[in-house]
């Protein structure tokens, strides 16, 4: 048997306290200290993945280099980890059911009743130590998703309570649980968590290590009761208080020694302090930057902040390689047309247009890329933002007023944006896309190669439609080049233009391999560029005064 760890990180009383960060953080500690480690998550639910899942359910759609499409929890594990993850971080119920239906229809169970215990459980145990066993890890980290007493999650905690069984010393659970302050009495409340742990010990797992989320420092008495009324030891009640940032929380668990109780009940060695430094530095120079700039984050689904997480902190990360704050604003494209187009993006130092499906909110897209082209506010496009930005060019530069993506026009005259050949005779949705890591060749001479200081790059994608090559010298020739070609197919990549301070757009997702220790070259140069715009601003408005 392998010589794996296994840690599992349940939540209770409510949804949405963290696991994710909670698990990442103490990935990160261990880490630090000389550990291999990965983590996945387990989805309760039936979806074969979230591909297919509208953002508003689901937020954020993470896609891996091998081209599994995951819970946005997997980006969190790889911008903390800085180490990519793969198909196998990310199991949801529909995977395991899938897979013992296809074993059933095949007679690998020999005419044997197919139960939840012991065929799903055992699936479920297989994918948990599948990366320990294949993936050359000292410690795998499980996120089971949802909260303990779901019936979604009855068979992912009976799994743990049999691996628990099993291996002994070998696996630990953390439970993650709230401790919400009641302000008419002043006082944190610990019943939802007496509670929370009682519906786990219910299911015959006694938690080892309780993680608690709270607005105020728990003091001794407190961790006290907890410890006593949840069976487990006072060091092992761990304060989790609401952080300024996200990256501040591996420092607040190594201040409250999480990685030093789950290595001691692993029965592992401290090795070393966690080697912080480049964290840290990153950290100081997120909380004390020296300049400012406005970006204007343009999509249809801007009221739901997850659906565009990966964006959103790959600008944390470029912000501070520039060192300055990316104040993001968050424009609904719906509600941009040209009489107030103006007003919403005059004062900004750049605009990124945001990927998505569907002609929802697109022509708001188009009039926010025409107001940018047109004065020069540096741009920057993803996958349809990049598509968005061909469609506006050919309309209103090559004159084509009827040229569209025929995903939301069949019909168009000028089809700059079409479906891709391999992808004409596709019928099924799920996981049927151009999904993972392809190789991209970048001109000499241009932004792209500016960016990246290398021609040859490899991005993640997630797209059905792409430009259409048809039209490649017209563009061309009008001033909009393509600056980076795939080199297998000649699917265009990136798209830029030649008179403009910062226009840029890429077809792949460039956000989702942004790390605050290796923050993604595009979106540093974008926002050089945007920082630019602003010192050039400054410089303008003195010129002016002083004439005054």
């Amino acid at each position: 048997m392998s010589n794996t760890k296994y840690i599992f990180v349940t939540g209770g009383v409510t949804s949405s306290l963290g696991k994710g960060i909670i698990s990442a953080s103490l990935a990160k500690l261990l880490q630090a200290r000389g550990y291999s480690v990965t983590i996945q998550k387990l989805d309760p639910y039936i979806n074969i993945d979230p591909g297919t899942l509208n953002p508003y359910e689901h937020g954020e759609c993470y896609v891996t280099n091998d081209g599994a499409e995951t819970d946005l929890d997997l980006g969190h594990y790889e911008r903390f980890l800085n180490v990519p993850t793969s198909q196998a971080n990310n199991v949801t119920t529909g995977r395991i059911y899938q897979s013992v239906i296809i074993k059933e229809r095949e007679g690998a169970y020999l005419g044997k009743t197919v139960q939840v215990i012991p065929h799903i459980t055992d699936e479920i145990k297989r994918r948990v130590q599948l990366l320990g066993e294949t993936g050359d890890f000292e410690i795998v980290i499980t996120e089971i998703g949802g909260t303990v007493g779901d019936i979604e999650s009855l068979p992912y905690i009976e799994s743990v309570r049999q691996m628990k069984w099993e291996l002994g010393h070998s696996a630990l659970v953390i439970h993650l649980t709230l401790l919400p302050f009641l302000a008419t009495t002043g006082e944190l409340k610990t019943k939802p968590t007496q509670h929370s742990v009682k519906a786990l010990l219910e299911s015959g797992v006694q938690p080892d290590i309780l993680v608690c989320r709270t607005e105020h420092a728990i003091s001794a008495d407190i961790r006290r009761k907890i410890a006593l009324f949840c069976n487990v030891n006072v060091n092992s009640v761990i304060e989790s208080i609401d952080a300024e940032t996200i990256y501040d929380v591996p420092l607040l668990m190594l201040k409250e020694q999480l990685d030093k109780v789950v290595l001691s009940k692993l029965r592992l060695p401290l090795k070393h302090e966690p080697e912080l430094e480049q964290w840290k530095e990153f950290l100081g120079k997120l909380k004390n930057p020296l300049n400012e700039v406005r970006i204007g984050l343009i999509g249809k689904y801007v009221e739901l902040k997850d659906a565009y997480k990966s964006i959103a902190e790959a600008f944390i990360h470029a912000g501070v390689a520039n060192e300055c704050r990316v104040k993001l604003e968050w424009i609904h494209s719906e509600r941009l047309d040209e009489a107030n187009v103006a007003s919403k993006i005059s004062g900004l130092n750049g605009i990124v247009v945001a990927p998505g499906f569907g002609g929802r909110g697109i022509d708001g897209k188009i009039i926010a890329i025409r107001y940018a082209r047109e004065n020069n506010i540096p741009f920057f496009g993803i996958c349809l933002g990049m598509q968005c930005a061909v469609i506006e060019f050919a309309r209103n530069v090559l004159g084509w007023a009827d040229a569209h993506s025929t995903e939301i026009d069949s019909e168009t005259k000028h089809p700059v944006i079409d479906l891709m050949d391999e992808q004409k005779k596709v019928t099924a949705k799920g996981g049927t896309m151009r999904l993972g890591e392809y190789a991209c060749a970048i001109t000499k001479g241009t932004k792209a190669l500016q960016a990246y200081g290398k021609s040859k790059i490899a991005e993640r994608h997630r797209h059905r439609y792409e430009f259409n090559n048809k039209y490649f010298q017209k563009f061309e020739d009008a001033g909009m080049i393509a600056s980076g070609i795939n080199p297998d197919n000649n699917l265009v990549e990136i798209i830029e233009l030649k008179d403009h301070p910062w226009f840029l757009g890429v077809q792949y997702h460039p956000e989702y391999k942004s790390t605050p220790e290796n923050p993604h070259p595009l979106f540093v140069r974008f926002v050089k560029a945007a920082l630019e715009s602003v010192q050039s601003y400054s410089v303008q408005s003195s010129k002016l005064s002083a004439v005054h």
